[in-house]
């Protein structure tokens, strides 16, 4: 049995910082255990309120307190359903619960204890028929349910879900609530947002909000109907746009002795990137179509490139500067490529899911790092096949180390795909990361330094270059190949011109520019996490 939590408000209110009053002062007293509607005309401030009471929003006046601890906002065992699932729709159902399981357990757990604690779980919302389907294909009352499930692995002794019935039909509504209100009798105290008045008629208490964030009513749907001097919960909403409206609150009783703070379940860093890391590589593994998108990319570029370019360009007894330069510099493209679009295609889809796993203690660092440590050993796969072909096709020059190149390549994706874990932390959806696939990939080409070489750049442009990864992956290419001895003594009267204009570019060592490639993809990884923790809070 889950001891529920006592929650108390006092004055809390919430401004907007460009101005407007989104939420009144609001005082309640919600008792251990109750199932507690919020009810209310849209753009009212139901969910304001509902995240104020969870302590997901900070009141900007007065404070709520859950048990006599401190302001809420560091209290561990709160759970939030969001109206957003909180789970993988390509995972299994029992499989994504299983690494939800993980992920809050504060050590090791045993797979017989995970199983234990999925099976309960889904025993209580009716759902254990239904664990070996892919989350996807449940119906929309089944994934309210499981992202609920996700929640109650915590034992919360509180939970809050923002309007959970929402575009489900009658039935299905009904069944979902007689779960919660199970919930509710099995200890926890469980308070949700609606727009269904026949969700109430399963609540103990009701909050009404009306227009302009005022308090319109707290207490049980009986004396609701009294309040209002109506005969129906459809009748309350008519009378919450009376402005002349007041609710005076009755004053609830001290509270009690503060508990002890149960502390935080989540397990350590390091565990955390490992259960990530999986789950990232177990999600890739289900999505056959994008991993053959992924793999086929070189074959198809390899393809292109045998079109383009024909064989022996870097022949020292008869090199095609030109060629040469648009080979090395496509070398290097392809590589940024296969990096950026492997990063943007991550995260921007899972920020309901990391904002509930941030809340049960997940760490961003790891988060980011398995993001990373996933896709690494299949960018480096897709590099080595890239450059096999272009080896055996006789469209690299022979004498140039493979393991440098391969090791350009690796750094040039590792970068690129940093990159691409930061855009797709600042963006809100995946359409908009795509949307960022030709703003990050124009100048990428066109300040690289390989159509115009940069030593004849504009002072701006030249600037601009420092800051393009592709550069100095072009440039170590460029040494690698030898690309200033092929062009000085081979037999092309074009070599010793072109190789001025470019200057000292192919001079330096490669290991200078994969520094440069690798403090690049530091900084771009750091981002990304400096993003998500602006974007999805801090842990609570």
């Amino acid at each position: 049995m889950v001891v529920g939590l006592r929650i108390k408000s006092t004055d809390a209110s919430w401004v907007a910082r460009k101005g407007g009053t989104i939420l009144q002062p609001v005082s309640v007293d919600i008792e251990a255990g109750q199932l507690v509607a919020i009810i209310g005309p849209s753009g009212a401030g139901k969910t304001t309120l509902l995240e104020i009471l969870a302590g997901i929003r900070e009141p900007t006046g007065g404070q709520v307190r859950h048990d006599s601890t401190d302001p809420v906002g560091t209290e561990a065992g709160i759970g939030f359903v969001p109206q957003d699932d909180l789970i993988h729709p390509r995972l299994p159902l029992d499989r994504t619960l299983a690494y939800a399981a993980r992920l809050r357990s504060a050590g090791p757990v045993d797979a017989r204890e995970v199983e234990r604690a999925v099976s309960r779980v889904l025993a209580v919302l009716g759902l254990k028929h239904r664990r070996r389907q892919p989350v996807g294909e449940l119906s929309g009352g089944e994934r309210k349910r499981a992202s609920i499930a996700v929640e109650l692995l915590g034992h919360p002794p509180v939970l809050f879900l923002d309007e959970p019935t929402s575009g489900l039909d009658p039935a299905t509504a009904r069944e979902l609530m007689r779960h919660l209100k199970g919930i509710a009798a099995r200890g926890s105290t469980v308070v949700f947002t609606t727009h269904n008045p026949g969700d109430t008629a399963w609540c103990e208490h009701l909050l009404a909000v009306a227009d302009g964030g005022r308090l319109a009513f707290a207490g049980s749907p009986t004396q609701a109907l009294r309040h209002f001097s109506v005969g129906s919960v459809e009748e309350i909403y008519d009378r919450l746009s009376d402005v002349d409206l007041v609710w005076e609150p009755t004053p609830g009783a001290p509270m009690a002795t503060p508990r002890p703070r149960r502390p935080r379940a989540s397990s350590g860093a390091g565990r955390q990137w490992w259960l990530l890391t999986q789950r990232t590589v177990e999600l890739l593994a289900r999505n056959r179509l994008t991993v053959a998108i992924l793999v086929g990319s070189p074959v198809m570029i390899a393809v292109m490139f045998l079109m383009l370019f024909r064989p022996g360009a870097f022949d020292f007894a008869n090199p095609s500067p030109n060629t040469t330069v648009m080979i090395l510099f496509w070398i290097a493209f392809g590589g940024f490529f296969f990096g950026l679009t492997y990063g943007l295609s991550q995260i921007c889809d899972e920020f309901a899911i990391l904002r509930a796993e941030r809340r049960a203690g997940l760490r961003l660092v790891p988060y980011v790092l398995s993001k990373i440590t996933a896709l690494v050993p299949l960018l480096g796969l897709v590099d080595a096949l890239l450059l096999v072909l272009l080896r055996v096709t006789d469209r690299l020059p022979g004498t140039a180390d493979p393991g440098a190149l391969f090791l350009t390549l690796a750094l040039t994706s590792l970068c690129a795909l940093t990159l691409g874990l930061l855009c797709a932390a600042a963006v809100n959806s995946p359409s908009q990361a795509a949307l960022m696939v030709p703003m990050l990939s124009f100048p990428q080409v066109l300040f690289v330094g390989a159509f115009l070489p940069v030593p004849v750049m504009a002072d701006v442009g030249r600037w601009v270059s420092y800051a393009m990864s592709n550069r100095w992956a072009f440039e170590a290419l460029g040494a690698i190949a030898g690309v200033p001895e092929l062009w000085a003594h081979g037999g092309s009267p074009l070599g010793p011109p072109l190789l001025a204009s470019y200057g000292s570019t192919f001079d330096g060592p490669p290991g200078r520019n994969w520094v440069v490639l690798a403090a690049f993809a530091v900084v771009f990884a750091a981002g990304a996490v400096a993003v998500l923790r602006r974007k999805v809070g801090a842990r609570r």
